[in-house]
């Protein structure tokens, strides 16, 4: 019985967890320099980098992209609201690439992400964290989970869930 409290504790208070940070949302940093700005996953902080290879097996770096917005997003193949989001994301990167990159890491390359790919028409950049160390660093606890990334690698939003298209526009404002 004991058992059973603690883990409804415990449940309930990852529920919570969950709640509270799908409605925590940071404003856009007052003018920061990134220089100046301390590493981390906080908004206003610049965004670790990571090195990943992506499905051709070429390694690509975070800051090969500085100098453009970034939507650096966390899924996986078996996740359903991730699957959601995968038409509007496609859309959005057709429509808007010349300002915003698309950065998608697959949290389960041990799965066929190539297929994944190819059967839904996807053409932004799919990454794989192997070995799960890009996940741990953005502290990626639920996904999708998507990072808005400045033109100087600062993090200016942190979106936990699925997206649809007009939110990616509003999150890119």
């Amino acid at each position: 019985m004991v058992k059973k409290a603690i883990a409804a504790g415990i449940l309930a208070g990852l529920v919570l967890f969950a709640i509270f940070q799908q409605f925590y949302t940071i404003e856009e940093p007052e003018a920061i320099e990134a220089s100046k700005a301390a590493t981390g996953i906080g908004a206003g902080m610049v965004s670790p980098n990571f090195k990943l290879k992506n499905l051709a097996g070429e390694e690509v770096s975070l800051k090969d992209y500085r100098g453009k917005k970034v939507m650096l997003n966390f899924w996986a193949t078996w996740c359903p609201p991730c699957k959601e989001e995968m038409p509007a994301m496609e859309r959005f990167y057709k429509e808007k690439s010349k300002d915003v990159e698309i950065l998608a890491v697959n949290l389960d390359p041990q799965n066929n992400v190539i297929s994944f790919v190819k059967d839904n028409d996807l053409t932004f950049p799919i990454l794989l964290d192997h070995d799960g160390s890009t996940q741990q660093t953005y502290s990626i606890i639920s996904i999708p989970t998507t990072f808005i990334i400045d033109e100087q690698g600062l993090i200016l939003k942190k979106h936990i869930g699925s997206m649809t298209y007009d939110q990616m526009q509003e999150l890119m404002k």
